[in-house]
């Protein structure tokens, strides 16, 4: 019998790291408006506005602002929520799973955020998957690793400071 699953190894991004926060925190983070504004795009930009219908076809918006001041909206829909263990979005398609107006340009990609508790903490596990090699290759070369980094720094920062 043919095996007819596609070979995805140069269509997915990959970030992992085991954080001393418990999910519930990270959860939070990620789910929160309020929080989103405070830690999400990697300083110097900002993130200036975040909505969340935290649901399966519900909507996750965000507009980041660039050092230079210039503003980026970006809309998705949920696919999964697990509260504290999963939560997976693409901007493929915006709220209701309508197809989206992808003219605006950047990656188009399905993100999928997995929490599984450590002995001191949480894997953090962070996968982005893309529908074209070309758009997996311009998504690492926007720095995705470090990005995704340094706004997992400041998620683990920001709920550390709330917890204090």
């Amino acid at each position: 019998m043919p095996n007819n699953t596609p070979d995805t190894r140069n269509l997915d991004l990959v970030f992992e790291r085991i954080v001393d926060l418990p999910p519930e925190a990270i959860w939070r983070a990620w789910t929160t408006p309020a929080l989103i504004t405070q830690w999400f795009t990697p300083a110097p930009w900002e993130t200036i506005a975040s909505e969340i219908d935290l649901r399966p076809g519900g909507r996750f918006y965000t507009v980041m602002r660039s050092p230079e001041g210039q503003s980026f909206p970006h809309e998705g829909c949920y696919l999964a929520v697990e509260p504290c263990r999963r939560l997976v979005w693409t901007n493929a398609l915006g709220p209701e799973f309508r197809p989206a107006n992808t003219s605006a340009g950047g990656p188009i990609i399905t993100a999928e955020i997995t929490l599984t508790p450590e002995a001191n903490g949480t894997r953090y596990h962070a996968l982005a998957r893309h529908a074209t090699e070309a758009d997996c290759q311009a998504h690492a070369a926007m720095g995705f690793e470090e990005g995704w980094g340094k706004a997992l720094d400041q998620l683990v920062a920001l709920m550390k400071r709330q917890q204090g």
